[in-house]
């Protein structure tokens, strides 16, 4: 039977250790703050945001909250962002996506100073990944990391599948397991012979976008399992792209949908967010 990976228990440990640091920052002086850009009323986005508020609340970050008309236009868009890189009182820059159809993402992201690019999207910040400088990396990602190494996992040496090649998260993350020195296999919607490769993982990272789709018949004895999935099944609970319950009788880890990599997404947002303010201070 599986160890369960406790996002929860992980990104309040991350939490805390953050608001000690922003409270040492404060008594000198020095404040941090992030400025959350939503356009549109999307249901799920909202959710996300205010997430995103309150763990800055908690942690001692400035929430500045621009919440935007479906209407608004690209142009307005953009001049927000600039008014906004021009602010030195403002350290991160996040702006919530999905954005509109009218509006086009790649120029919404590459518009964001990549010094205050908290999400780690900018093409700048994605190329010191690629080549191994410093930079902000994609929040679920870097959280995975994170999962894995305050759980004491071996990464080092160890052959990491991950199932999903998105910019978001399959793509950095197969970048961040190569800096820890883990064997990389990236698999995704035109891998042939996909469980066959699955089952040759120590550590097994999925971010197919396809609910319950991973099975124990995927998962090789004693391998770690990282679901990234978050859909709503048939009863409306939440459920990821692994099938938990069969997954956890062959697994040495695994992390729970929720509860798992969900929390550290935005415990790794308000650490992108403090180190932006280091950058300024």
């Amino acid at each position: 039977m599986a160890k369960i990976i406790d996002g929860k228990k992980i990104s309040a440990e991350i939490k805390e250790e953050l608001k000690t640091e922003v409270a040492a920052y404060a008594a000198q002086g020095k404040t941090c703050a992030l400025a959350v850009i939503q356009v549109g009323a999307d249901p799920a986005s909202s959710v996300y945001v205010r997430n995103k508020k309150k763990a800055c609340a908690y942690i001692g970050i400035e929430s500045l909250s621009y919440e935007l008309p479906e209407e608004t236009t690209e142009e307005e868009l953009l001049a927000l962002i600039q008014k906004l890189n021009d602010n030195p009182d403002v350290h991160g820059i996040l702006c919530q996506l999905p954005l509109p159809k009218h509006i086009c993402e790649d120029h919404v992201i590459q518009a964001i100073d990549p010094q205050k690019d908290v999400d780690g999207f900018h093409p700048q910040n994605v190329g010191a990944l690629v080549v191994g400088k410093k930079g902000f990396v994609s929040c679920t990602p870097a959280g995975i990391i994170q999962l894995l190494k305050r759980s004491n996992i071996e990464i080092a040496g160890k052959h990491c599948v991950v199932i999903g090649r998105s910019n978001i998260v399959g793509k950095p993350m197969a970048l961040l397991m190569l800096r820890e020195n883990a064997t990389v296999t990236i698999c995704h919607s035109r891998t042939e012979n996909l469980k066959e490769i699955c089952k040759e993982a120590d550590i097994l990272i999925v971010a197919i976008g396809k609910p319950r789709y991973i099975g124990a018949d995927y998962i090789k004895e004693g391998a770690v399992v990282i679901d990234v999935g978050i859909h709503r099944n048939e009863e409306n609970k939440l459920c990821g792209d692994v099938r938990f319950e069969e997954a956890e009788q062959i697994a040495s880890y695994i992390t729970p949908v929720p509860g798992g990599v969900g929390p550290m997404t935005i415990a790794m947002l308000m650490h992108n967010c403090v180190d932006a303010m280091k950058l300024y201070s």
